[in-house]
């Protein structure tokens, strides 16, 4: 992400997004769980109860009297009978749970999404913010991009040292003594010789019977057959500086022409 800043803000923006998501994303767990320990608690702890009662309440008064007949009218109006039936249950008392739907869970995540779709449309908005400024400050822009190509070649052409530099190193190193054990196995070892091969000195693939290896005596540099290719068939260790192509190896003095 170096050679791309805005690459790299985009990653540090949608980082920042990500304890939002995580924290989303636990309380739709945590509301998941809840909503199941309370439904479970629903279905097994529901009870129902069930009264019933009845009674009869009757006087009698015997005699043929006066008083009796009298006492029979006022006290028969106590008499009654009555047959109770309760029924109740603990629902009242018991939770009711109501589980998210998909559309619930959408719309809570939505602001989420909006949210990273904003940080990768960032850089969009960057380049509409460089468009409207280069629209209105022509002169500015010029200096900007005069700037940012010449900065350009200036890091090739320190690349370009550098891995040169590299592949100097790498084959001065497959120039040196190596250790009488390592050329023992090498011959008595078949299985290791894949290990204690030659490598390319561009891109450290094992030496096979395609690879080209420099005739210069005190070269003697390993290439692979496309890297070769891509050198257009120069070894950069022995052939001077300055008689490089450019096409082949980006270092050469046609390379380094500024814009002003």
């Amino acid at each position: 992400l170096g050679p791309y800043p805005g690459l790299l803000a985009q990653g540090k923006e949608l980082l920042g997004t990500l304890p939002i998501a995580l924290l989303l994303l636990l309380l739709c767990g945590l509301d998941w769980a809840l909503y199941s320990v309370f439904d479970t608690i629903r279905q097994h702890s529901f009870q129902q109860y069930s009264f019933r009662s009845s009674h009869k309440l009757e006087v009698k008064v015997g005699g043929d009297s006066m008083l009796a007949r009298l006492l029979r009218k006022t006290i028969g109006a106590l008499n009654t009978s009555s047959d109770t039936v309760v029924e109740s249950n603990n629902l009242p008392c018991l939770p009711q749970p109501v589980c998210m739907d998909a559309r619930a869970y959408w719309r809570a995540s939505l602001p989420i999404v909006l949210l990273v779709c904003l940080c990768l449309a960032q850089a969009f908005g960057y380049r509409l913010r460089r468009v409207i400024a280069a629209f209105y400050f022509p002169k500015r822009e010029k200096k900007r991009v005069l700037f940012l190509y010449n900065d350009l070649l200036r890091k090739r052409a320190a690349f370009t040292k550098l891995r040169r530099a590299l592949i100097i190193r790498r084959a001065q190193q497959q120039r040196g003594p190596r250790h009488h054990l390592v050329d023992t196995l090498h011959h008595r070892c078949p299985l290791l010789r894949r290990w204690l091969r030659r490598r390319c000195v561009v891109c450290q693939a094992p030496e096979t019977p395609e690879s080209y290896v420099c005739p210069t005596p005190e070269c003697e540099a390993v290439y692979c057959q496309s890297c070769w290719n891509d050198m257009k068939k120069l070894c950069p260790v022995c052939t001077p500086r300055e008689e490089l192509s450019s096409s082949a190896y980006s270092d050469s003095n046609d390379d380094l022409k500024y814009a002003e």
